[in-house]
């Protein structure tokens, strides 16, 4: 018999290979089903489909290539499942980021290897702000796997595994579907590892699987019931017993809360702990928004020397501080210079409790040990009160002249003006990360930014994911030009999904955070007409409204219409300013990351 170069037998996998089913597997699969609604329903697609709509999630965020697209026809059948098309897998990734902070859980479908590395840098993104994503792509023929063939989308070898690899190191499991008897088990146990890590899972599909009916798909799946995660009796009672010891001798503690208050679940025994014990309460930056501000021992942003007045001297003067769910980064120490003692902390993580230079204590989860402590701890308010004596309210700004070019600190006074329960705030990596944590958040009123990772450009993806998880918040969004230069085009999903958000652009001509920490010609971006370009991605399609403002006149009005005439309407607000016109926070903030970027090498 003759073999002819790129002939579907030439390549054929030996039948003993388990995860490289033959065609006449398939069609064995194929003809056990009679031709009904119900073998359609009984589909590996269709169950991916139920599985994402009883976790919680009713969008997911795709791009099509022709890896994935039977997967996506089986997604659309599903009644109770949105798909949202992205411009680019990046942006898709962000979005699903952006839902799983409001949803606690969100999904992307990409395709093989070219829409897999590219949407990497979202996924890699939201492991570290511990987001539960699921990325689902859709991988090749399952035939494919084990033969000597070479695929496009690839880098052009005969193994597979690339993609694979890459996302191992950003996702807590991965789940490669090449056959339909085990594809039930991984589906399932890669979605309840995310929703039990709280970090990002991958799922690949082969592309001639999601359309085939199996007996294992032929009933609506049970729903998931995760086992809790329990603290060890014995470990809990020891770690209260050594704080105590170490809290009630203090004389003027505080607590600070961290971002890990979220995938802790514990936000809730944070604020129980302060009623009950009086401290005075912070939050570490990356926590704004994780406890409520209106909360009568609320201190503010503890963030070293850029934290919000009063808060860091009330913190670093403490005899004693519980952090709870900190991450002590180089961003968030403002270049490792926080004036904390190791020998005053108890650190809380969510599974494991550390009390100053001595013990730790694992298997204790950090809502439990926040509320057994709260049951026992001694009541004392003396750092509150120390507060509130040195406490002097903020000055205002200058008033601006008519017609006087717009200054950032004014804008900001009437930002928070806007603010309100139905409303959530999003700010992009850079100067807005300051602006936007001295807003004083009413109750209800969402809080996102992604500052472990800090990726350029991650806002508006965000922004497009947290708008279609929660309709009934309008977003504000505030994206410096340079980054929105990284990810615009999905404005145009905004657009196309009746979003009603508005984007506060603030173009000030360059890359201003990176002009704090080490300056050069490289910071400077090439000025767009970003209300034409808006204006063109809307084409008259869809409802949408930009505008231009220049000084506090013009901003006004630009917020007037926003929340008035226009406020059923995507809106963009470009709002220009001085390049060199930035937050006191970013100036001293920058030099100390400048100061530890340019650490000298230890001697050898």
């Amino acid at each position: 018999m003759d073999t002819r170069i790129g002939s579907i037998d030439t390549c054929k996998p030996a039948c003993g290979d388990v995860i490289c089913p033959q065609n006449g597997a398939v069609s064995t699969i194929q003809s056990s089903f009679p031709a009904s609604d119900a073998a359609s329903d009984a589909t590996l697609g269709r169950h991916v489909a139920r599985r994402l709509v009883q976790v919680g999630v009713t969008d997911v965020f795709s791009v099509p290539g022709d890896f994935n697209l039977t997967l996506l026809d089986h997604l659309i059948a599903e009644p109770e499942l949105n798909l949202i098309g992205c411009c680019n897998e990046l942006n898709a990734g962000y979005a699903a980021d952006g839902y799983a902070r409001s949803r606690g859980v969100g999904a992307c479908v990409v395709t093989f290897t070219v829409g897999g590395l590219s949407v990497l840098n979202a996924i890699a993104g939201a492991y570290s702000e511990n987001l539960p994503v699921i990325c689902i792509v859709g991988g090749p023929n399952s035939n494919d796997y084990g033969t000597n063939r070479i695929l496009h989308h690839t880098i052009g070898l005969p193994d597979f595994s690339q993609e694979l690899r890459c996302f191992q190191t950003v996702t807590c499991y991965q789940a490669v579907v090449t056959n339909l008897e085990d594809a039930h088990e991984q589906i399932d146990t890669a979605i309840s590892t995310a929703l039990k890590e709280s970090k990002p899972v991958y799922i690949s599909i082969g592309c001639n699987l999601a359309a085939i009916p199996h007996p294992t798909f032929s009933r609506d799946p049970v729903p998931f019931s995760l086992a809790p995660k329990l603290s060890n009796k014995m470990g809990l009672e020891a770690a209260v017993d050594a704080t105590l010891g170490f809290l009630n001798k203090a004389v003027k503690p505080v607590m600070v809360g961290g971002p890990k208050l979220r995938v802790a679940k514990a936000t809730d025994a944070f604020v129980e702990l302060a009623d009950a014990s009086g401290y005075a309460m912070a939050v570490m930056p990356s926590a704004k928004g994780l406890v409520p501000e209106h909360h009568p021992h609320f201190i503010g942003t503890y963030w070293g020397a850029v934290s919000t007045p009063f808060c860091s001297e009330i913190v670093e003067s403490a005899d004693a501080y519980i952090f709870a769910g900190p991450i002590f980064n180089d961003y968030s120490s403002v270049g490792y210079s926080l004036l904390l003692k190791k020998e005053k902390a108890i650190i809380v993580q969510p599974d494991r409790v550390t009390v100053a230079n001595g013990p730790t204590f694992g298997c204790v989860l950090m809502s439990d040990f926040l509320r057994e402590l709260g049951k026992r701890l001694k009541r004392n308010a003396t750092a509150h009160e120390n507060y509130s004596r040195i406490f002097v309210p903020e000055g205002k700004p200058l008033k601006s002249q008519p017609q006087e070019p717009l200054r950032v600190n004014t804008m900001f006074q009437h930002i928070q003006k806007m603010l309100s329960s139905e409303t959530a705030v999003i700010a992009e990596t850079g100067d807005s990360w300051f602006n936007c944590q001295k807003l004083k958040l009413p109750k209800g009123c969402g809080y996102e930014f992604q500052m472990q990772y800090g990726s350029i450009g991650w806002s508006v993806g965000a922004t497009l994911g947290y708008a279609q998880a929660s309709p009934e918040k309008r977003v504000l969004a505030f994206i410096g030009d340079g980054s929105f230069q990284v990810t615009a085009q999905d404005i145009s999903t905004m657009i196309r999904n009746g979003q009603k958000s508005i984007i506060f652009l603030i173009n000030n001509g360059g890359y201003t955070i990176e002009v704090e920490i080490h300056d050069g010609p490289y910071n400077v971006i090439k000025n767009w007409n970003y209300t034409g370009l808006v204006d063109a991605i809307h084409n008259g399609q869809g409802k949408c409204w930009t505008t231009k403002v220049r000084c506090e006149e013009e901003l006004e009005e630009a917020i007037e219409t926003a929340t008035g005439a226009k406020k059923d309407c995507l809106c963009f607000i470009e709002v220009i300013v001085h390049k060199d016109d930035t937050s006191k926070e970013l100036l001293e903030w920058g030099s100390r990351v400048s100061a530890a970027n340019s650490r000298p090498p230890n001697p050898q």
